[in-house]
């Protein structure tokens, strides 16, 4: 059985894109574009790309990071606290194919360490305005491929490795060094949650079945 998948429109991408945006802060605003709002204080462990600090690692074990930025991390179902890694091939044993819970990734479950967070659409949607943000697939130290994000006004980046990902319906593994799935906090209604996806150089906003095990990069609070 193959994940479902949606692939969100221009719209969707521009409405999200500006979410970020609150009437309050757009009180003096003529035009809203994220340019007006406080920027984030670039915290420890962390890098700001295009107005948002997201951390340089996956999350591993639940609150736990990873020990470096090309370490693939484990694998999280949709709104749920069980970390699967990314190694095993074949079905998972035990493997919880009923429907996640929840319309938002709920606080007690997610697997972010202290003071970071499962990100929002809107800030994913960030990673992807094309004169801000330059995305390209690579091979990063160590034969790890996946997704770099470089900042185009001060050149920081961060590189997503290519976890794959492990199949709803039996936890099956597929896609390691392929494809990288990346969770949002959000669903756009029904079997379906929002998440992050590239395969080489395509890079898109996307909804996929919250059974499904994908990975966690986290933005900070």
């Amino acid at each position: 059985m193959k994940k479902s998948s949606i692939f969100l429109s221009a719209a969707f991408f521009a409405a999200v894109l500006f979410s970020a945006c609150t009437p309050k802060e757009c009180v003096e605003c003529k035009e809203c574009d994220l340019e007006h709002v406080t920027p984030p204080v670039e915290k420890e462990g962390g890098v700001i790309i295009n107005g948002v600090c997201w951390a340089k690692c996956n999350v591993g074990a639940f609150r736990t990071f990873v020990s470096k930025p090309t370490d693939y991390g484990m694998l999280y179902q949709w709104n749920r606290q069980t970390a699967y890694d990314n190694t095993t091939t074949g079905a998972v044993t035990g493997w919880d194919n009923t429907l996640p819970e929840g319309e938002v990734w709920a606080k007690a479950n997610d697997p972010s360490p202290d003071g970071w967070r499962v990100p929002t659409a809107a800030e994913i949607a960030t990673l992807l305005q094309k004169d801000k943000v330059k995305n390209e697939w690579v091979e990063e130290i160590d034969g790890v491929f996946g997704c770099r994000f470089t900042d185009l006004s001060t050149n920081k980046s961060i590189f997503l490795p290519a976890a794959g990902c492990r199949y709803g319906s039996d936890g099956a593994l597929d896609g390691v060094g392929t494809f990288g799935y990346y969770w949002l906090n959000t669903d756009p209604g029904g079997d379906n949650a929002y998440d992050l996806h590239f395969r080489g150089n395509g890079v898109v906003l996307s909804g996929d079945g919250k059974v499904n095990g994908f990975s966690v990069r986290p933005v900070a609070e």
